[in-house]
């Protein structure tokens, strides 16, 4: 595997750098990257030195190619940023597909990758797919494939519940309903900083290496790069699943939601709040909710972000001026009015007119949503030293 993702980062880069260097010739990206591509298979792969690429599966330099091109178009699209050398630091990943059409992914432990043999599954299929193109990546160690499949997803076509409900985020408590409801979230990252901090203090006397120096890191010193890459990537699975979770129980609840336009780079930039709003994923919270509310019939509505929620008093809509943040008790200077902060702040959201409403996304019938080539991740155990098509990983 990590052969194979050297070879798509090596094509990569190869082409790129051809790239830069033809731009003298009158041609566009398309045609330039073409003819790349037949010098890498009929003078660069035919030499001594390049023999190695034989051994290895001839999709992966086909699919390299495919994602430089798209890189360039995304680029003069003015969608991404100029293309850049892929190193090896970087996330490992490469792309196959089969020559010769879509293939079945049969159920079970077991998944058959084309031009690369069998693997097993950490978690088994518990159906049977149709697919042409498969991406496998590492993530602290770990290999994943993904692939995509037709799917039809069939959406309700009204909620079961209508009514409008704000959603007031914290840090103390992650979110708090108009209905009184809370919803705490995991810290993972405060609670992974004590033993990432062990971590590091037991590498103290390792040799870690310095490539401006010529010093190679010791094989102790990898295997601590590899602890602490689980343990980063253990937290950001932890928030990955949180979030998934809570937005689907949400839209599945409640038919309107209200959240506040928070200023989230704002709020890093506080350095007392920036490790609690990073580690909790605010962006990533309203991104889902967005991405899947049409899956559920209804509504997810952005309120302004200068719409004093939590300052205004929701009996006699007075502004409670003096409220600092500290304070996590709402205390009405004008009608003498208590309530906690973040509940009052929800209520007010959920209350908030149609004036102070910038962004609304949903439906009021969603229609049956085909979701062509939607990712499915599966786990796959690959053990280095074993031939890949031996049915073992």
């Amino acid at each position: 595997m990590a052969k194979h993702a050297g070879f798509s980062r090596f094509v990569y880069n190869y082409g790129l750098s051809l790239f830069w260097d033809s731009l003298d010739c009158k041609a566009s990206d398309s045609k330039r990257i073409s003819a790349i591509k037949k010098c890498l298979t009929n003078v660069t792969k035919k030499k001594s030195e390049y023999a190695w690429i034989g051994e290895l599966s001839s999709r992966v330099y086909q699919n390299s190619f495919q994602t430089l091109t798209t890189a360039f178009k995304r680029w003069r699209k003015g969608l991404a940023d100029k293309p850049t050398p892929k190193l090896k630091k970087h996330r490992q990943s490469f792309t196959v597909d089969s020559s010769n059409g879509k293939v079945l992914v049969r159920e079970g432990k077991h998944i058959k990758i084309p031009t690369l043999g069998t693997f097993r599954l950490q978690e088994p299929l518990k159906e049977s797919y149709i697919s042409q193109t498969f991406t496998i990546s590492c993530t602290a160690g770990e290999w994943y494939v993904s692939f995509a499949v037709d799917a039809e997803r069939i959406s309700p076509i009204v909620h079961e519940i209508y009514g409008k409900t704000g959603i007031d985020l914290g840090v103390s408590c992650f979110a708090t309903l108009s209905d009184g409801t809370e919803i705490l979230a995991p810290k993972p990252s405060k609670q992974a900083k004590t033993k990432l901090a062990k971590t590091q203090y037991s590498a103290r006397n390792k040799q870690l290496g310095k490539r401006k120096l010529g010093v190679k890191a010791s094989n102790n010193a990898k295997k601590y790069f590899q602890r602490v890459a689980k343990l980063h990537a253990k937290v950001s699975n932890q928030r990955k699943d949180f979030l998934q979770q809570t937005t689907t129980n949400l839209l599945r609840k409640y038919h309107t939601l209200r959240i506040e336009d928070l200023n989230v780079k704002g709020m890093i930039a506080n350095r007392k709040l920036s490790s609690a709003v990073s580690d909790l994923g605010f962006y990533e919270f309203r991104n889902l909710l967005n991405q899947k509310v049409n899956w559920y019939a209804g509504f997810v509505e952005v309120v302004d972000r200068w719409y004093p929620s939590s300052k205004l008093c929701r009996k006699c809509n007075s502004k409670h001026t003096g409220l600092k943040l500290k304070d996590r008790l709402f205390v009405c200077p004008s009608c003498g009015h208590t309530e906690a902060r973040d509940l009052q702040a929800a209520i007010n959201l959920a209350n908030a007119s149609e004036e102070c409403i910038t962004t609304r996304v949903g439906s009021i019938r969603s229609k049956d949503t085909a979701l062509a080539g939607s990712p499915i991740k599966l786990r796959v155990r690959y053990a280095c030293g074993h031939d890949a098509a031996d049915g073992h990983g």
